[in-house]
């Protein structure tokens, strides 16, 4: 007899039925829009003749929709019916993707185009991704939480590695181009569809009759009156801003600094390296990591990201870039996991769409800035210079990530405000928390918690 798989880590969130399926169907859509991300970086480098700075214009036309688009796709969440807009919302990217497809087959494309069609394709990832995360938890129950985020960040990561592999083999062996990597994507957000199709879908939380303004705050004012999620969201805003150009500009570090070229196989293996390293950072969160409490690691997380961004920033060859790519991507999304898996357990069901909106503005919202920046820093400084500043930043950031005083300050808040309502005329006798409470869990499991 089979026994159970221990809550919270990724065995419990693959043994839920509609988790398993939506897992699948978004694995097979990240390889594709991995691949276009690999080419699109060099596409784009090529296209402006070298120049980092419209580069980093096309990833932010890629990613800055999350910037300004989160919170009325977190506010829609809440109110629209979640797998007719979910469809929707796949179909909008799968038709971008096939039109930058139609540019890339042009000898001399439009740069204008190309940037349209780039933001077309963000704008549709911007209004789902809240909706995404929101539906995650109801998959799997509150205590499989930690195996589900750190699965969801793998399968991100793991697409990461098997995207460079398919695009060196399909050009190696086929001479395959930009635009047939880019109907390839369009291709796999079917898979998201179809699994859309078979999913047993949560209920969305029960309507209110707050105005779509108030909706729109909601967010806001939970971050405001929660430590956790302030600190959270603060420490992932600097670290995707200062930390993170490298990730937009690759093709840039890539050419300059090891001086390979960025459509070359050895550069597609050096991307492949950094994200099985990211991928085995997420996973570890719900393996070797799943019992021990994300609160306490953050900061050496942070610490020893900036170490290897340091060390990645003076290389000059691709020799070591493997080794130092690996474990700058282990260290990377092992962070930032462990804060969402945070974040994910000190939010109530009604305010975790609106709080996950803010999430993704501070990540891939703000990552496209840092590259924008770092991409004219770059053409105008230094490639190290840049990657270095990002380095010290975050090593200072460990400095503030320890996440148990603002988790300890949160459970004080709600036991206090608690003890209040008891004490008023026609309160109901105290109970436990409910489950989607922000303290459930604490008194139960806290020497173990899974954060």
């Amino acid at each position: 007899m089979r026994a159970e798989p221990r809550p919270g880590t990724a065995r419990a969130a693959l043994a839920q039925r509609d988790f398993r399926i939506m897992y699948t169907g978004g694995f097979a859509s990240n390889v594709g829009t991995w691949m276009q991300n690999v080419v699109l970086g060099p596409f784009a480098y090529k296209l402006a003749g070298g120049s980092a700075t419209f580069a980093g214009l096309v990833i932010f036309a890629q990613l800055g929709p999350l910037l300004l688009l989160s919170i009325p796709g977190g506010a829609l969440a809440n109110r629209a019916r979640r797998r007719p807009y979910m469809i929707c919302a796949q179909s909008e990217q799968l038709l971008f993707a096939l039109a930058l497809a139609a540019l890339a087959t042009q000898a001399r494309p439009s740069r204008l185009l190309v940037v349209l069609a780039v933001l077309g394709g963000g704008i549709g990832n911007a209004m789902v991704a809240p909706v995404y995360q929101a539906v995650l938890p109801d998959l799997v129950g509150r205590e499989n939480l930690a195996g589900a985020v750190s699965l969801n960040s793998a399968q991100i990561n793991g697409s990461r590695v098997i995207a460079p592999i398919l695009i060196a083999v399909l050009r190696g062996f086929l001479g395959t181009s930009d635009a047939t990597f880019f109907v390839i994507n369009a291709i796999t957000f079917l898979f998201v569809i179809v699994s859309l199709l078979l999913l047993h879908f949560p209920a969305p939380p029960p309507r209110t009759s707050v105005s779509w303004r108030d909706e729109l705050l909601v967010g806001i004012r939970e971050v405001r009156r929660n430590p956790v999620a302030r600190r959270t969201l603060a420490l992932l805003f600097t670290m995707s801003l200062v930390c993170l150009p490298f990730v937009g500009q690759f093709p840039t570090v890539a050419e300059r600094n090891f001086g390979i070229d960025s459509k070359s196989t050895v550069y597609a293996a050096i991307y492949g390296t950094w994200g099985f390293g990211a991928m085995l950072g997420s996973l570890s969160m719900s393996t070797v990591f799943a019992h021990v409490d994300k609160r306490r690691i953050i900061s050496g997380l942070f610490a020893a990201f900036g170490v290897m961004l340091g060390l990645f920033s003076v290389l000059s060859s691709s020799g070591p870039a493997f080794p130092v790519g690996a474990l700058l991507g282990f260290f990377y999304f092992g962070c930032t996991t462990a804060m969402m898996t945070v974040l994910q357990q000190h939010l109530q069901a009604r305010t975790r769409a609106p709080v996950m909106a803010l999430w993704f503005m501070c990540f891939g919202g703000t990552v496209p800035l840092g590259s924008m920046w770092g991409g004219w820093a770059m053409d105008h400084w230094s490639v190290t210079g840049v990657l270095l500043i990002g380095a010290v930043t975050a090593i200072g950031l460990a400095f503030r990530g320890d996440l148990l005083g603002p988790s300890r300050q949160q459970h004080l808040r709600e036991s206090q405000l608690a003890r209040e309502l008891q004490l008023q005329p026609g309160c109901p006798p105290p109970g436990p928390p409910p489950p989607n409470s922000a303290t459930a869990g604490f008194s139960s499991h806290y020497s173990g918690w899974v954060g």
